[in-house]
């Protein structure tokens, strides 16, 4: 397991205001011979349609001097979790990509990045970590 990204208690903190329960944290997701460490697992029940959500969180910080090189290794370890939640046909069927609201409104803005985002459907989770609040779910 690595080491937690420098948003992850505020991160959590904002997903239990909105309403969520931490089932894991980390994650074990398991496939094969393969065991890797999502850092969330959360779930809701919905009231209104009597369903519950289950949801897998990765959280990532962007915070070095590259953000390029930052994005490229949360794409592939977001698509890898992706992937082996399907193969493995996991209880949690859903992952979102967690980010501050700063990254979003400005490097995921960009048209590259907003191109790439939308051709590997990525689904986003921005938070605001000072506020510690869910600003908006993207999928």
């Amino acid at each position: 397991m690595g080491a937690k990204d420098i948003y992850h208690q505020a991160v959590k903190n904002a997903l239990i205001k909105d309403g969520w329960t931490i089932t894991a944290d980390p994650y074990p997701l398991e496939y094969e011979d393969v065991e890797l460490y999502p850092d969330l697992a959360i779930e809701k029940i919905s009231e209104k349609e009597q369903t519950q959500r289950k949801i897998i969180v990765e959280i990532k910080s962007f915070i070095s001097p590259s953000l390029i090189k930052d994005f490229e290794m949360a794409l592939g370890q977001y698509i890898l979790y992706r992937n082996l939640i399907q193969l493995a046909q996991d209880e949690y069927q859903e992952i979102y990509l967690a980010i501050t609201d700063e990254i979003y409104e400005t490097f995921f803005q960009r048209k590259s990045i907003k191109a790439v985002v939308k051709l590997n459907q990525l689904a986003l989770l921005v938070i605001n970590t000072e506020k510690e609040e869910v600003v908006q779910w993207i999928n």
